[in-house]
């Protein structure tokens, strides 16, 4: 009994070049070969899978029906396949390279403690550590920035991978020394409902933004405050705008000590979520060299429960 006809792999890199490029000549540059021999290498193709895939006459390159449907299924399986080889041959070398590790808000000594511990493990591989905006947790991550990033949750979207938590934290609320709330030991949720609780702006997704000012909160603030509650860019943005009486802000404990001012204090609160932190990285960008971060920080946050 005959088997299929075996696809080789030149033909499909021939293929999604075409597709890109749609152009025979750009795609035999891209791929260091000949426009003759991409017009080869896609009939080859066509030939195996039983179908035109590519459409071509004198004025332009199209894709048929198929082909884009082809060309759908494709990419995701190379691109598995790619990573697949990627991690092999990681494996078989040991982690080496460089790892970017994006962080929100503190790089605090768990992360601190993470980052050492891998960096011993895998002294062939270098580490950039770089700060990612407070209102953009997800931004560097998904355009390639950073290759993971500690950020604060909830973290819903569906390109990334949510992979170790740590950095559990009591929440404290950010008010200026001449707020009503400055003496106090703690406060209760319910209490902050008259105070507009500043959030980020955009481009943090809204279910983000409400998470770092809970409704709890400031639900009624909206509707008893004499103004809305600011939006900002930044962590220093909104610690300015505490100091300048115009809101509070939540922060974790950690963060709260990092950015201590002398014209801002941190008042714990209890009846709110903690403060979590996350490593995520893109789905279609797991590497040797992140699994073996995640480890570290799973290490790392046992090391410190």
């Amino acid at each position: 009994m005959r088997g299929s006809p075996v696809v080789e792999i030149r033909e499909l890199e021939c293929f999604m070049a075409l597709a890109d490029e749609l152009h025979f000549g750009r795609a035999g540059e891209r791929l260091y070969v000949s426009q003759s021999r991409v017009s080869q290498l896609l009939r080859d193709l066509e030939r195996r899978i039983g179908t035109r895939l590519v459409e071509r006459s004198s004025r332009r390159v199209r894709l048929t029906p198929a082909g884009e449907r082809f060309l759908s299924e494709l990419r995701p399986a190379y691109e598995r396949l790619s990573a697949t080889v990627d991690a092999a041959r990681e494996s078989a070398r040991g982690v080496t390279g460089r790892l970017r590790i994006g962080f929100q808000g503190t790089a605090d000594a768990r992360l601190m403690r993470a980052i050492t511990d891998f960096q011993e493990r895998h002294p062939g591989c270098v580490t950039e550590i770089v700060e990612v905006p407070f209102a953009d947790p997800f931004g560097a991550v998904r355009h390639g920035d950073v290759d993971t990033a500690i950020v604060l949750l909830p973290v819903e979207e569906p390109d990334l991978v949510l992979g170790p938590l740590f950095s559990r934290q009591q929440q404290t609320v950010a008010v200026s020394v001449r707020h009503p709330f400055a003496g106090r030991a703690s406060l209760h949720a319910d209490e902050l409902a008259g105070v507009p609780l500043i959030s980020a702006t955009a481009p943090a997704p809204a279910y983000w933004r409400a998470a770092q000012a809970p409704s709890t909160a400031s639900a009624t603030a909206t509707a008893t405050a004499t103004a809305p509650a600011p939006q900002v860019r930044t962590l220093q943005e909104g610690l300015t705008l505490v100091a300048a009486d115009r809101g509070a802000m939540l922060l974790c404990r950690p963060t709260a000590e990092y950015h201590g001012r002398h014209d801002v204090t941190f008042v714990p609160v209890e009846g709110v979520p903690d403060s979590v932190l996350g490593m995520v990285w893109r789905r279609d960008g797991e590497t040797g060299r992140v699994r073996e971060f995640a480890a570290a920080v799973r290490a790392a946050s046992r090391a410190g429960s």
